[in-house]
């Protein structure tokens, strides 16, 4: 029930009719269906794609992914990555021979900006140097070492 004032001060007592309900239904669900749509268009808008092109070819090669990774450990290399402030990166191998071969592959996490591949010379220091300068945020790098046909893959966030 709803109660106004009329101007000499009497109270008015209106009845809640079917009308104020299905105002309350429509408002809710209106309310409802808006967030839906916006949480999926943010759920659109942010996937950055496929993670792999076909699920049942990717099932049938995962035993050998955990051969190759079970060699790549067993190596014992180690890996730390730096961004100089010049943009490009700096990466530390432990482990490796000298001679390894360094490359990587910077994806935006969200797929928003093109791949960097990156090739590496080793400096002075030991530390092996990006030929290509990272666009700041955040990335996603993929290494790949290579020592004479022995392969070593590893992954590293870069803010």
């Amino acid at each position: 029930m709803m109660a106004r004032m009329t101007p000499d001060g009497r109270r008015v007592v209106k009845p809640f009719t079917g009308w104020h309900m299905t105002l309350i239904l429509v408002a809710g669900f209106t309310v409802i269906i808006a967030v839906n749509v916006l949480m999926a268009t943010f759920a659109v808008d942010t996937f950055g794609g496929i993670v792999v092109e076909n699920s049942y070819v990717a099932s049938q090669k995962f035993n050998g992914w955990l051969d190759e990774a079970r060699r790549e450990k067993a190596l014992g290399w180690k890996l730390a990555v730096a961004r100089r402030s010049d943009g490009r990166l700096a990466v530390t191998l432990t482990g490796a021979p000298a001679d390894a071969r360094l490359e990587a592959e910077a994806r935006h996490p969200l797929g928003r900006l093109p791949d960097v591949p990156m090739a590496f010379a080793r400096d002075a220091d030991g530390l092996y140097v990006s030929d290509a300068v990272l666009p700041e945020g955040r990335w996603t790098l993929r290494l790949r070492v290579d020592d004479k046909g022995q392969l070593w893959r590893t992954e590293r966030t870069v803010l």
